[in-house]
């Protein structure tokens, strides 16, 4: 193998790649990238086994040549060293070129490394995934979705099946949902599929977080397809693949109440901010609880106390509410995390009951919806 190739678009398909190295990972060649050189171009792939990266440096791009392509082929380099090197080569280009016996030197301006590398024949193959049901979407949008659900997965492996965001495809509408069993995020998008496509999948909530990483924030499409056991994403320059979790996955529907005896509307930044101040003094807590109560007024006052450190108390004044008085306990960091992911100027707040869950929605749009499980104080 031997090429030159454009230094900074190395570096960012490379610092793609290695997102999905592994250093604990029990087969040593998975610590390594695996390098191809060939017609289209340098090709870059990272796995830990339950998720791969592919990154492309095409050989042309808007009338710029980007790699200088002399003899095609392949080796797989060690990571780390290879990120590091190409990040502070001095020149605008590197020089490529791999021995028979997998040697590859690296050359940059005055620079030149040699690095020992291993026979890309044992790096193991990719997954086939057929590109049949599937789904076009904004990468941007799926970004969001990814931010607005996977924090609520759970972190405990007592229950694989909900370490993972469940995907629902039905009739172009897509729909994703998190729960560790104490709360609940659902977010809702109408992309491009087929009307024939449909699937339910579980994702594993640490591959889509390095896809979010992968992602852009741009409108440009990416494709979905869902096979049997594997889940791959398409971008203009990159391939991500991510093992689907086995397994059924709860029924949440039955969960989310219809009626609601108390309801509020809130301004958003400003009850996220109240409930932040109110943590301080919890969050040392088991359950870092924060109390609120629905007065007569319709004033909403949250308060916490902590018998070693004091208490809090303040009022937020609500734009709307409905029903009896309430007195209710919650986790504040669900209801941080749940407001954080929002994304509306206002919300609204469902309750049933002192000790039933309680929803979250937008007053402006309903793709999402959010549930927390209440905390007994007593």
């Amino acid at each position: 193998m031997k090429l030159t190739v454009d230094r900074s678009r190395l570096v960012s398909a490379l610092q793609q790649a290695t997102k999905a190295v592994s250093a604990r990972t029990t087969i040593p060649i998975l610590t390594g990238v695996k390098v191809v050189a060939d017609e289209r171009g340098v090709t870059l792939t990272g796995s830990d086994s339950d998720v791969a990266i592919q990154c492309t440096v095409p050989r042309e791009e808007d009338d710029r040549v980007l790699v200088h392509l002399q003899q095609a082929g392949s080796v797989v380099i060690p990571a780390s060293y290879f990120l590091d090197i190409i990040r502070k080569l001095p020149g605008d280009t590197v020089e490529m070129e791999v021995s028979e016996r997998f040697t590859i030197a690296l050359r940059s301006g005055p620079s030149a490394f040699h690095l020992n590398g291993l026979d890309a024949d044992d790096y193991p193959r990719l997954p086939q995934v057929e590109e049949g049901t599937g789904f076009a979407v904004p990468g941007d949008l799926l970004r969001a979705m990814i931010r607005q659900t996977v924090f609520a997965v759970s972190t405990s492996e007592t229950r694989p099946i909900l370490t993972g965001v469940q995907w629902t495809l039905e009739d172009g509408h897509l729909r994703f949902v998190a729960t560790d069993s104490h709360r609940l995020a659902t977010r809702t998008a109408q992309v491009e599929a087929d009307a024939s496509a449909r699937f339910s999948v579980v994702v594993p909530g640490k591959s889509l977080q390095e896809l979010a990483k992968t992602l852009e924030e741009t409108r440009e499409l990416v494709d979905v397809y869902v096979a049997k056991n594997q889940l791959m994403v398409k971008g203009k320059h990159t391939l991500f693949y991510s093992r689907l979790l086995e397994g059924n996955y709860p029924d949440t529907s039955r969960i989310i109440p219809t009626a609601s005896k108390t309801s509020l509307v809130v301004e958003t930044k400003e009850f996220l901010a109240a409930i932040e101040r109110a943590s301080l003094i919890a969050k040392d807590g088991k359950n870092n609880v924060v109390k609120l109560w629905v007065r007569p007024d319709h004033t909403v006052e949250l308060s916490s106390h902590s018998p070693e450190i004091g208490k809090v108390t303040e009022a937020v004044i609500a734009r709307a509410v409905e029903g009896e008085e309430l007195k209710i306990a919650f986790n504040a960091r669900y209801m941080m995390d749940a407001l954080r992911a929002v994304d509306a100027p206002e919300v609204a707040i469902r309750f049933t009951g002192a000790m039933s869950p309680f929803v979250l929605k937008p007053t402006d749009h309903d793709w999402t919806l959010h549930l927390i499980l209440p905390v007994r104080t007593y």
